[in-house]
């Protein structure tokens, strides 16, 4: 008898373990997400907003009929520096990280979409191109999982580019606002890495590049760091700006200067971004 009580207790263990592993991990944390969304779409749906600073405003409300959800405009690429997806979900649903994306892509190709793509992630920080001053507002986070050395495998550009082919699609973005988040945070970031195969992404319609330099000639007034600046980058630091042109263009991140093969590929961007 008392065996059997024994592997009862036993087989209540295991099923408790069975069922406890098939929970969702992050049951809680998306009790969150669907919390802050159901607020959000209360204050979108609101009418008949209070007068609150002293205007003339009519007994009854009128709502226009013609709008739509505000579109992104940009898609940030990054790597996680992080050392697998499964810690990344996690720095995601933490409330005290105060950081997310839109999108991880892991090694292995699985793609999670953490956040509605109309609503706004906190993946670009303080960051600029050209005259774009909240990157957050405009853009897609994507994330890459990798810890910032490492390149980048053929499952995961697989699932970059359809997610990327859909993006496009979908929200009308210009090729040239594929972009990384080196880009328009060079004195912060470096990611994606090094390792990052921008050039052949460029030839499928994902941000730009550059054609053949080999007969290229620079013009006597071409000047660098204003080539840069109308690229997009902030040259307030232009060590910096020049740092992350060339490892993203020319892949050389510890020459901070620009030689003559450096600024015809500079030149060439250039061109590119003024067609």
């Amino acid at each position: 008898m008392k065996n059997k009580k024994h592997s009862f207790l036993l087989i209540i263990l295991l099923l408790f373990n069975v069922f406890s592993c098939t929970q969702n991990p992050y049951k809680a944390t998306n009790k969150s997400y669907k919390k802050q969304a159901k607020k959000y779409s209360k204050i979108i749906a609101a009418s008949n907003l209070k007068d609150t600073v002293g205007l003339n405003a009519p007994v009854d409300w009128v709502g226009t009929t013609n709008f739509n959800m505000r579109k992104p405009n940009f898609v940030i690429i990054h790597h996680t520096a992080q050392n697998s997806c499964d810690q990344t979900l996690k720095t995601f649903t933490l409330p005290r990280t105060s950081v997310s994306a839109h999108y991880i892509i892991c090694k292995d190709g699985t793609v999670h979409h953490m956040l509605n793509d109309y609503l706004r992630a906190w993946h670009a920080g303080a960051g600029r191109w050209g005259s774009l001053t909240d990157v957050n507002s405009s853009s897609i986070g994507i994330e890459l999982d990798n810890n910032g050395f490492e390149p980048f495998g053929e499952k995961q550009m697989e699932s970059l580019e359809k997610l990327l082919a859909h993006l496009k699609k979908t929200y009308a973005i210009p090729q040239a606002n594929f972009i990384g988040h080196a880009d328009i945070a060079p004195t912060r970031k470096n990611d994606p890495n090094i390792n990052f195969d921008w050039k052949s992404l460029s030839y499928k319609g994902y941000g730009i590049w550059y054609g053949d330099t080999t007969n290229s000639i620079i013009p006597v007034d071409f000047k660098p760091l204003i080539a840069l600046k109308v690229i997009g980058y902030d040259i307030k630091d232009s060590t910096a700006a020049i740092l992350t042109f060339k490892r993203k263009f020319v892949k050389d991140e510890t020459n901070k200067s620009l030689n003559t093969s450096d600024l015809k590929v500079l030149y060439g961007v250039w061109k590119e971004v003024l067609k």
